[in-house]
């Protein structure tokens, strides 16, 4: 397995390897891995010959200092990981500085308004911060696919939109969101929660379900504000949002109308932890 922490050095292998004919894939993640992010890599590898994975923790995306001080770190244990997969992978895991310089800043981008929904009401400029990484990352290696989880569905309209604005080549391959057995999305922050509230959080995908089962053309927000208390009804939960958008524009359902396909979204703050999902309900 090749582990590099420098642009510089793979740049050089990339030069050193022939990978003209290759399907070259990306799968970039912010470490911490869990099979959310293994599933990923798992599909890359059935779909192209060589595969990349970063492992950065993009200072741009972070709201709060706090959140970037305490996002979960294990480089050691996410090499073995990814080794236990296969060691053909190639992982690219840079300091800050060697991404940033002394400039850390996010480039600012026109995502026609994707951004400025739903995360991006509350966590201002976020996709910015995420659009300059990968931007970065695609640039780097020219990948001709990249592989992101639903799990963060806004995230990968924000990287369509960031591949149309700047040509890249990459073709974005999105997969199903893994949970865990209760039902809850996997995610890198899941580890900071107790036990306890880890199995409580299951009530976040089995209102998602709820919601998804009982939808129809009327009675939308009566159900959404159904859906915010059976959450709201946990102790040390606090539905941040829970809204039903356009698929396509996620704007927020006004009007019903069956030939559009519609999401429903969610955030919920665990004790201190906040955690996401959304589901496809039509």
């Amino acid at each position: 397995m090749n582990i590099y922490s420098l642009k510089s050095e793979v740049h050089n292998h990339i030069n050193e390897h022939n990978l003209l004919n290759n399907t070259v894939g990306l799968v970039p993640t912010m470490g911490s891995l869990h099979n959310g992010h293994l599933s990923l890599i798992e599909s890359a590898i059935k779909m192209c010959d060589k595969v990349w994975v970063s492992i950065f923790v993009n200072p741009t995306q972070f709201n709060s200092k706090s959140d970037l001080k305490n996002y979960p770190k294990n480089l050691n244990k996410d090499i073995e990981l990814i080794k236990s997969i296969s060691e053909k992978i190639s992982v690219f895991a840079p300091e800050t500085h060697e991404i940033y310089g002394n400039n850390i800043r996010y480039r600012k981008y026109d995502f026609k308004g994707i951004d400025s929904e739903l995360e991006g009401k509350y966590r201002k400029n976020h996709y910015h911060g995420v659009g300059t990484i990968v931007s970065m990352l695609f640039f780097l290696f020219k990948p001709d696919k990249a592989f992101f989880g639903e799990k963060d569905f806004q995230q990968t309209q924000v990287i369509q939109k960031l591949i149309e604005i700047e040509n890249h080549k990459t073709q974005l391959v999105i997969c199903p969101t893994v949970r865990e057995k209760n039902g809850l999305a996997m995610s890198s922050r899941n580890s900071l929660l107790s036990n306890e509230l880890r199995e409580k959080a299951s009530i976040i995908y089995e209102t998602l379900i709820y919601l998804k089962k009982n939808f129809k053309s009327q009675g939308f927000n009566a159900l959404i504000s159904e859906s915010i208390n059976k959450i709201n009804s946990n102790n040390n939960f606090k539905t941040e949002y829970f809204e039903i958008v356009d698929s396509n524009s996620l704007k927020k359902l006004e009007k019903f109308n069956e030939k559009n396909s519609y999401r429903a979204f969610v955030s919920v703050f665990v004790g201190n932890v906040r955690l996401i999902d959304n589901i496809l309900l039509n």
